[in-house]
């Protein structure tokens, strides 16, 4: 919790900072479990993990990688937890293992990281459409199709 807190910038009560993603969350069937995380985990190999994942296991492994750090507050920048998440969605551990220290994958999640920090990505979630459009936040789902209507609109 003391994590949260500072994140929040310590101005507002912890309870009031967590709502509104609290709510959100719970509108899309997402649960966010605020007080257990006790730390920013840094990323790179949970990237670099989905990246080395079968297609077909990606989305599985983005919900469990999710709900370990939003859900149970899990370190999910640590390789020993990401390997059990691998093969808790039915991956094999060795496999994953030598894919999170394969140096071209490595290299290929960095330069996608530059790209995103590029376009100015600073958090999630962060939407590119077209490569042209962006926005950032979490939106709701009426104001998510209203950025959706007028960017086709402007593709016309």
């Amino acid at each position: 919790m003391p994590y949260m807190q500072k994140k929040g910038g310590g101005n507002i009560a912890p309870e009031q900072f967590f709502a509104g993603p609290r709510q959100m969350g719970l509108q899309s069937g997402l649960i966010f479990n605020f007080t257990d995380i006790s730390k920013a985990p840094n990323t790179l190999l949970a990237h670099t993990l989905i990246t080395v994942a079968p297609k077909d296991k990606q989305a599985a492994l983005i919900d469990a990688i999710y709900a370990a750090f939003f859900e149970h507050g899990q370190d999910v920048g640590d390789k020993d937890t990401l390997l059990k998440l691998a093969e808790d969605v039915g991956l094999n551990r060795d496999e994953m293992a030598r894919g999170l220290t394969d140096p071209a994958v490595q290299a290929q999640v960095k330069a996608e990281a530059q790209q995103a920090h590029q376009l100015g990505v600073s958090g999630v979630p962060f939407f590119v459409i077209n490569q042209k459009y962006a926005f950032s936040g979490a939106q709701s789902p009426e104001t998510m199709t209203q950025i959706l209507e007028q960017v086709s609109s402007m593709q016309r």
